[in-house]
């Protein structure tokens, strides 16, 4: 079963509306039963990081969560404030992140010049920086959907998967082992995010 976790952060019918186009079906759920049997999870998310991390524990989500990513190392695919919450920490907020990724969540500088707008919004490429599964029939910068005002700051450069250029270059998605994290939108990003979507569904 593919998990598309339901904690109330919005965009979630997005994501099985592709996932659907792709021709595969999905729960979007919070339900921890359902989570339990689940062989792939979808972190999706639009809105503020500290609303995620609370809404994660009102839930009761985090520890079994944890289990599945940590122990059991079922595939995870965190979208945009998904991504964010994987990291340790954001400047966004004041509450701990999942801490699956060593790094922190730092927020674009507007006075870097005077043409850069916050949040970064729109159409952007990304230049992929290591192998993956995920990027499979994707051409060398194929670009995406970006809606964010945060970037991440890694502790190790070997989780960066892809970078993008947006005042300065920054880490737009990373992947440790079975734990992968993308700031752009693939299910707003037309056939490129229908084959990210596809990839993490048949290669993982």
């Amino acid at each position: 079963m593919i998990v598309i976790l339901a904690y109330n952060m919005g965009n979630v019918g997005s994501v099985l509306n592709m996932i659907k186009k792709i021709g595969y079906d999905a729960k979007i759920t919070s339900n921890k039963e359902d989570i339990l049997n689940a062989e792939k999870i979808i972190i999706p998310g639009v809105g503020a990081y500290n609303n995620g991390i609370e809404n994660l524990v009102d839930l009761k989500l985090i520890e079994i969560l944890n289990k599945k990513i940590i122990v059991d190392k079922i595939p995870v695919l965190g979208i945009c404030l998904g991504m964010q919450l994987m990291a340790e920490s954001s400047e966004e907020g004041t509450l701990t992140g999942l801490g699956w990724i060593k790094g922190k969540f730092v927020r674009f500088n507007n006075n870097l010049n005077n043409t850069l707008k916050v949040p970064h919004m729109g159409w952007n490429f990304v230049s992929i920086k290591k192998q993956s599964r995920i990027f499979f029939n994707l051409p060398e910068n194929p670009r995406f959907y970006f809606v964010h005002s945060y970037y991440a700051l890694l502790e190790n450069n070997e989780d960066i998967l892809t970078t993008t250029n947006y005042g300065h270059e920054f880490v737009s998605s990373f992947e440790r082992e079975n734990i992968i994290g993308v700031q752009f939108h693939p299910e707003k990003s037309h056939k490129y995010g229908m084959t990210i979507l596809k990839n993490f569904i048949e290669l993982y």
